[in-house]
């Protein structure tokens, strides 16, 4: 695996991609670097299967821009409310692009780095929180064909299951930019039909 400083450049020099589609609702999503070495990955959520929307899938903590809000200020806001961890601004390295999802978003991933952090998980939106060490996050994607789209599914096997898009996607291309400083995008990339709602 690169150097932390090395993961950190990468992401800073990316150019991303915004989508500027105002019928889109905006959302922002924080991929978090946590740790060093080869105790060094980013957190990954599993949602409740109480939830109204997207209930018992893997997530990225996140959700919808507040009034007034940037994605950065959402990601910080929902980091805290999520698992319990305060982050500021001074802590982000960049962003990645922006991903449209089939629900009526535009997700713009923030990643940042924090120190180890002591996580309280809100129950009403977690079930589960899991450290992906950057080697396990090194993994290619599987991309499936669907006969209602003639876009690729993305799927990344991880934590014993399969992670779909739209977080797997921004995982995915997290990897390319930040593990192999690679440019790759990954708005084409499809999601599951039971994602689509």
């Amino acid at each position: 695996m690169p150097h932390r400083d090395l993961v950190d450049e990468r992401v800073r020099q990316f150019r991303r991609v915004a989508v500027t589609d105002h019928g889109l609702r905006a959302a922002a999503v924080a991929v978090v670097l946590v740790g060093d070495g080869p105790a060094e990955g980013v957190w990954l959520t599993l949602r409740p299967s109480r939830m109204r929307a997207h209930p018992g899938q893997f997530a990225l903590p996140g959700g919808k821009l507040d009034p007034g809000e940037d994605a950065v200020d959402a990601a910080l806001r929902e980091l805290h409310e999520e698992l319990g961890v305060r982050a500021g601004r001074e802590q982000v390295l960049g962003l990645l692009d922006d991903y449209p999802t089939r629900s009526g978003y535009v997700i713009t991933p923030v990643v940042l780095r924090v120190a180890e952090a002591v996580l309280d998980p809100n129950p009403a939106e977690v079930a589960e929180v899991f450290l992906i060490p950057l080697a396990e996050l090194d993994v290619p994607p599987r991309l499936l064909r669907i006969p209602e789209s003639d876009r690729p599914v993305v799927q990344l096997p991880l934590v014993g299951s399969l992670v779909h898009a739209p977080t797997a996607a921004v995982l995915h291309q997290f990897r390319e930019v930040a593990l192999h400083g690679r440019h790759t995008r990954v708005a084409h990339l499809e999601q599951p039909v039971f994602a689509w709602r």
